[in-house]
């Protein structure tokens, strides 16, 4: 790790919260308004140390509201000027563990959403109802994970957002 470039850095990077941030909050409250029942930050199944912002365990939908920052929105994505080597290294690494992440879910036969925390909260719940209405509906076997990435993509991410393979 790094030193800090500055202690108001230090500061504000520690204050970073890790879960119930502003966008995920909006996205739980809409969701819970709608009827929907999830589990919050819960660890997924064989990956103990990673978690889903909302898990509908039922459904096989795990939910993920990534930070522009730490998930290196192609949008908003910023790249620090101090220990910039560092940054660059640990927010690839983020990156490429979403992506294996999504992969692990999906071989499992998991839906993976991923939004931005800028996208509307209501789009977003919107978009979480429909998997998760029809996760319950039908019984959807296992697939191999290529054959499930293009069910899950054309599915759930024609309308926008960034899908689990981008």
């Amino acid at each position: 790790m790094p030193v800090p470039s500055s202690r108001a850095v230090s500061q504000r990077m520690s204050a970073a919260r890790r879960r119930d941030t502003a966008p995920e909050m909006l996205v739980r409250r809409e969701a819970h308004r709608r009827g929907l029942r999830y589990r919050v930050d819960a660890p997924l199944p064989g990956m103990p140390r990673r978690r889903a912002d909302m898990l509908f365990p039922g459904a096989r939908v795990a939910v993920f509201i990534d930070g522009c920052f730490w998930h290196a929105c192609p949008d908003h994505r910023t790249s620090p000027k101090a220990n910039g080597t560092w940054w660059a290294a640990k927010l690839a690494k983020n990156v490429v563990r979403d992506r294996d992440t999504d992969r692990h879910l999906e071989e499992l036969g998991w839906v993976v959403l991923r939004f931005w925390e800028h996208e509307n909260h209501v789009v977003v719940v919107d978009r979480v109802e429909t998997a998760v209405r029809r996760g319950r509906t039908r019984i959807v076997p296992p697939v191999s994970g290529a054959e499930h990435r293009s069910r899950s993509r054309d599915a759930f991410d024609a309308d926008g957002g960034h899908s689990p393979s981008e």
